[in-house]
């Protein structure tokens, strides 16, 4: 599919937290907006909060509902890394390897929104492990 970018719609509870959280915290710019959504770009892909006057409740573990991004740079996912840091957002995962030494090797980071909602983070050691390696049965972490 050229020529394509991803959308998606997410709960949120405050329209104002939600720009706070994801413009001066991700930096990701700020669309059109109404007071029951707003709509930002996260690197080029449209995703949209939507106002919600049911609870967000939080997720045990980050199965099996988040979202995020891949950088194809490494310093790229640093640079984000650091601006997460200095801006002191909430890791729900701390920053990790997974696979390491395996063609599937990635370093990820999982950040929860003031709303519950999961974002993460990767960086693929090597690019054929993003939709490739089909050899490989592992994806993701086990759950206990």
């Amino acid at each position: 599919m050229p020529n394509t970018f991803f959308h998606l719609a997410f709960p949120v509870t405050d329209i104002e937290q939600t720009k706070a959280y994801y413009g001066a915290g991700l930096g990701c710019a700020i669309g059109r907006e109404t007071d029951h959504s707003v709509i930002l770009n996260l690197a080029g892909n449209q995703i949209v909060a939507h106002k919600t006057s049911q609870p967000t409740e939080p997720q045990g573990s980050i199965y099996p509902r988040h979202f995020g991004l891949i950088f194809e740079a490494e310093a790229d996912w640093e640079a984000l890394l650091e601006r997460v840091r200095t801006r002191q957002l909430n890791f729900f995962q701390q920053p990790k390897v997974r696979f390491e030494g395996k063609p599937l090797e990635h370093r990820t980071f999982f950040l929860e929104d003031p709303f519950h909602n999961l974002l993460e983070f990767k960086f693929y050691r090597h690019k054929e492990a993003i939709f490739g390696a089909q050899e490989f049965g592992e994806v993701g972490d086990v759950e206990n």
